[in-house]
């Protein structure tokens, strides 16, 4: 084949279809991983969040931790509780208020989660080694 000697460079549109593309296909790979220890990103997501701190949060705590609004929380935790990764319990000082608790099967759910977790962020890092990791997170950060 003849070649120029002139780097080929993806227009804006087929560079963001790219990339785009690669994304769902990261996203794929880390449900996959999530449904083969029965869980999903956002419910581990809270599982974490629980674990980290010590075991119990108010749900309104939860919904600041995890970014969302608490109407998702809720549903989250009726989700969590079916499966009984937690439990609902009432805060103590202020009956109003209902804490979510972290059951012995949540944390032994949230392990197996996070062991899955760190199996895909290790593929990652393989197909994006430490320059071009870097590189890609600058590149996206600069759209700020």
């Amino acid at each position: 084949m003849y070649s120029t000697g002139v780097k080929y460079i993806p227009g804006p549109d087929q560079a963001l279809n790219t990339l785009l593309q690669a994304a769902h296909q990261w996203e794929d790979r880390l449900e996959a991983a999530m449904a083969s220890v029965e869980l999903s990103p956002p419910k581990l997501s809270v599982l974490t969040e629980l674990v980290n701190a010590g075991g119990a949060l108010t749900l309104g705590e939860l919904a600041d931790r995890i970014h969302c609004v608490r109407s998702n929380v809720t549903q989250l935790m009726d989700r969590l509780e079916a499966e009984g990764l937690v439990r609902r319990a009432n805060h103590g000082s202020d009956r109003r208020r209902i804490r979510a608790e972290l059951t012995d099967q949540g944390k032994a759910r949230q392990q197996a989660g996070a062991e899955q977790l760190a199996k895909v962020q290790q593929e990652f890092a393989k197909a994006f080694p430490g320059p071009e990791r870097t590189a890609l997170v600058g590149a996206l950060g600069s759209g700020k």
